[in-house]
Parts: C-alpha cells; structure tokens; sequence
C-alpha cells in the first residue's frame, strides 16, 4: 500500500475507514529520545496507533518530526493540565470578585464595612475570563441586522459578522449570563443552552490544537479526530465509535428507524461498550463487524442534539435560516458541523443554511474535505467565511507544508494590526513559525500594546481596553501568536475594518 494513498492522493474509489491516534503518554523521554534523535522508527510506533500497521509505520517514518512536535507540545500542556485549571478557576474567582466590588479600591472599601460581595460561579452576574478581557456586550450600531442580513454580501455584511462574533464570544458563558444578554440587550428569543462551557484555561482544547490524530470518512476525507470528539461524534478511546456515530447512528435517525432517544432506557449503555471492538481488524471487511450502537449515544452527541433541536425550529419558523459560527475550537465545530449535515444527506437543513462565519478557528481536515464541503457550501455563493487576525497562532494550527496533512478551506477575511480587511485564501505565514515573520511578530505586538492604551481616545470610549487586556497585551510581547487570539481584536475588527484591494504587506 502505497504512502500517497493515505497522504497524498485522493482515491474517489476507497471506502475504508482509517484513522491515526497519537498517544503521548504511551511513551516515555528515552522513547522519545530514542524517536527523534535516534531515528528509530520503532520507538516512535510506541506512540501511535492505527486503523492497520502500514498506517502506524508509514507516519512514524515519513512525518517523524510532526509527530515529535506533536508529542512534545501535548506533554508540556498536560504536565501543566492541572495546575492552568486550578489557575483558571483562580483567576475567574479574582476578576469577578473585583468587579462585583467596584475594583480593587472598592474591595477594600466592601472589606472595612464586611460587605463583601461574594461571586457565585453560574449565576447571572459570574462573567468567564474571556468575557472580563472583552466586556462588551451589546451589538453594533452602525448597520440594522434585520433589514441587511438578508440583503448584503454574506462577507460584506458588518451587522451579521458583529452578530456572529458576539455570540461565539458570548458563547464562553455560563447559562444565567447568556440568556440575560440574549434577552435583555439582544431582544432575541432564548431557545436553549447546551452545557459546553469553554475556557482559555482548558488544557485539553489547546492539546487539541496540537494533535496530528485523524479519523477518515472515505466520502467526506480526513478529519481532525479531536474536533470529531469535541462534536460528540467518537471517543478515541474506542476508535469504532466514530463509526458508530458518523453512520451507523445516521441510521437509527432515517425515517424508517426513527425513534425518539431522549425516551430510551440508559441502563443499557453500561454494558454497550464493552461489546465494541477495541481494536479494528485490518481490511475493510470485517473492521466495523460489530455495528453496537450504545442506547443513549444520540442523547450525549452535541452534533445530534443541536441537529434535533434545529430541525424542530425550521420545521415551526418556515422562512427562516440559521448560520453557525464560533471562535477558536468553537470556530472549528462550527464548520464540522454542516459538514456532517453533508456526509448526512440532511440537504433541506443546508437548503437553509445562510452561512458560516469562524473567528480564529484551526484547520479541521485534509485538502479532499476542503474540495468536499466547497461545493456544496460555495456553489452559487460563498458562505463559509474564516476570518482570521493578523499573527493569531491558532488558525495556523495544526502545521501545513507540502506534505501535512490540515489545509484550510472557504474565503479568509484576513485583517491585520490596523484593521485593514483582505479576502484571500490562505494568511500569510500559514505556519506562524516562519523566521521571516519572526522579527515583525514582535514588532507588531509592542504596536498592539501602544495602540490598545490609546483605543478609547482614538476610536470611542466602547473601544477602551481594561488593565486585564492591557495584561494580555503585555504576555503578547513573549507569546504575540496568544495574544492575538483574544476575541478583542476580532470584536474590533469586525466593528473597525476596512477593505483594503491592494497587496498587504506581512507587518
């Protein structure tokens, strides 16, 4: 089996599913040292497991240093995993506790007369850590969402982009917080909130960034494993249940099999897996044997709860259409998300499908996905738009050369440190540790610092960063690809940017 069948070259004719786990904790220092030194392929197998052996071997051996980067970056964060987490939970405590109180003078002032107000984690008034960097929260002015958002350019429309921004920033939030802004500033209806509560203090999302794992779907290409798992479509614990979840599960929701699974019985799920395979058979015969679909695998599946909750909606509101959108791993799930609706065949869903918009958002899938979901979401007009600032490290993850596995795909609205908006395919600097951006990285950030202390003078009070931005601005002068990530700059870009034809320069 030759290497290209796996990397490379497309084979519209194979329908095997193949996937590739790395496993860092499989291995140990000498292994690793044995791996990347050494060049012992064997150590590195150590690693990894796959859908057959020459899967395993052929990337121990061809891709040796994304898999040491990899295993390297996803140890150093989960040697850390659980002090950041201790740390987020810290910090959220400080911030809140701060603002409750009128800031660090009115804490003392609250302490003097014992009137301390106390945060409470999932009330209405417990803001996250992203919320406290950016504390924003009303949509912008300047255009009125119901009468453009039907009307302009998808990629044009600044009061659908503002829309989609705040809410996957709004999206960090506990339940109490989103229903009030969503009700009270946004005069929207509340439908539902899905307990998936996300933080920059979660190690695993940034592990997740890092990994090399992929699961393929022969019709829709490889996709990121973690992204699969973040969608509740697998656990790599048992890699069958990405089968189980992206087609035998597909089946218990056709027509003919329909049945309401919020009404089956859970007893059953405990013994479910043990019946599943642990491991796949080489071939494509006999791999999926044992099609066990555990009974409450749909009531846990983030992609099969929103898809019901979805169609009830269209079903009652006939004319209207939905867009997706997130920031970060929420920006990735937001594109897997219709491209599952695809792999599905649920076309009356996408029929009402008004676009996609991501903020920071890393690569999901190989190049054959790209290709896959372009034409069904660009045939008459481009509606997945990835928009991406200046040095923001994550959508240049994970790597890309010219033989990596992640390509990106859709239009990149790309804006740079002064706000000017370029369409393009790619950012520049697609892998962020090129050593001709290395000096104008930081260059850029000292000018991010300037400019985020003179915002509220240059642009209006509401652009006015906190001391808390300010920090952050400072952590970018060592880490600039971090601070750029902060939903600040895309709030900022969306509201300031201007369209600019002519070439940018990298800066």
């Amino acid at each position: 089996m030759d290497n290209h069948r796996h990397f490379g070259v497309d084979h519209d004719g194979d329908d095997e599913f193949r996937y590739l786990i790395v496993r860092p904790e499989k291995g140990g220092l000498r292994d690793l040292f044995r791996y990347s030194v050494l060049q012992k392929v064997d150590s590195g197998v150590r690693f990894l497991e796959g859908s057959d052996e020459e899967v395993v071997g052929r990337v121990a051996g061809d891709h040796r240093w994304v898999i040491v980067v990899s295993i390297i970056a996803r140890k150093i964060i989960g040697l850390f995993g659980k002090p950041l987490e201790w740390t987020g939970y810290l910090v959220d405590f400080i911030l809140n506790l701060l603002s409750l109180n009128g800031g660090l003078f009115g804490l003392l002032i609250t302490l003097l007369h014992g009137k301390v107000v106390v945060p409470q984690r999932g009330t209405e008034t417990f803001i996250s850590t992203i919320g406290h960097f950016d504390g924003r929260i009303d949509l912008y002015k300047g255009e009125n969402l119901a009468e453009t958002s039907l009307k302009a350019e998808l990629g044009n429309n600044r009061a659908l982009m503002d829309l989609c921004m705040m809410a996957a920033k709004l999206a960090y939030e506990n339940a109490q917080v989103v229903r009030y802004i969503v009700v009270d500033h946004w005069k929207m209806h509340f439908v539902k909130f899905y307990n998936c509560w996300n933080e920059p203090f979660d190690a695993d999302d940034w592990s997740t960034d890092f990994d090399y794992s992929w699961y393929e779907v022969p019709k829709l290409g490889k996709v990121h494993m973690g992204f699969l798992e973040a969608l509740g479509l697998g656990n790599r614990t048992n890699a069958v249940t990405f089968y189980n979840q992206l087609i035998e599960m597909q089946k218990e929701f056709t027509p003919a099999n329909c049945v309401d699974v919020s009404q089956r019985s859970s007893e059953g799920s405990k013994a479910s897996s043990s019946n599943i395979d642990s491991h796949m058979k080489q071939g494509g015969g006999d791999r999926h044997s044992k099609k066990i679909v555990p009974p409450d695998m749909g009531e846990k599946s983030a992609y099969y709860a929103v898809r019901r909750k979805l169609k009830s909606l269209l079903e009652e509101h006939k004319n209207a259409k939905f867009v997706v959108t997130g920031h970060s791993l929420g920006g990735a799930l937001a594109i897997l998300f219709p491209s599952v609706l695809v792999l599905h065949e649920e076309m009356e869903l996408m029929q009402r499908l008004l676009g996609v918009y991501t903020f920071g958002q890393p690569r999901v899938g190989n190049r054959k996905l790209g290709r896959y979901m372009e034409a069904h979401l660009n045939s008459m007009v481009p509606k997945y738009f990835r928009v991406v600032y200046c040095n923001d490290l994550v959508p240049r993850l994970p790597y890309d050369d010219k033989t990596f596995l992640y390509k990106h795909f859709g239009v990149c609205l790309y804006y740079d440190s002064q706000f000017n908006e370029q369409r393009m395919e790619e950012e520049p600097n697609r892998n962020y540790f090129g050593i001709r951006y290395l000096i104008p990285e930081y260059l850029n950030a000292v000018w991010e610092l300037i400019r985020g202390l003179t915002m509220g003078y240059t642009y209006g009070p509401e652009y006015r960063e906190g001391w808390f931005s300010i920090l952050l601005r400072i952590i970018g002068l060592v880490a600039p690809g971090v601070s750029a990530h902060c939903p600040t700059n895309y709030v900022d870009s969306v509201r300031l940017g201007k369209e600019r034809i002519v070439q940018m320069s990298s800066f």
